[in-house]
């Protein structure tokens, strides 16, 4: 039975926009252990369902998606939200 973990995707590091943060993510996660490629070096393995992200709009549709086909699921809750207010003449005290 395959293994998902849905959480709500973070904002980008290197932007200031919040864009696409609201939507919820499932993604699938691989028990095998990955094994490197005696060519390349690359770690990887056979299964490809750890490539397959979906996006919802909320919480409840990404698990209603898991029960609706039998995937085993893990819920990460987002973290608070906290805004950091200060003035411009702050930085120069």
């Amino acid at each position: 039975m395959p293994h998902a973990r849905i959480f709500q995707r973070p904002k980008n590091a290197t932007q200031s926009g919040k864009h696409r943060t609201d939507a919820w993510q499932l993604e699938f996660v691989s028990d095998a252990p990955k094994h490197a490629d005696p060519l390349t070096g690359w770690a990887g393995g056979g299964e490809t369902d750890e490539q397959v992200r979906l996006l919802f709009p909320t919480r409840e549709a990404a698990i209603a998606y898991a029960d609706r086909e039998g995937v085993t699921y893990t819920v990460t809750p987002s973290p608070e939200r906290t805004l950091k207010l200060q003035a411009y003449a702050d930085n120069f005290k």
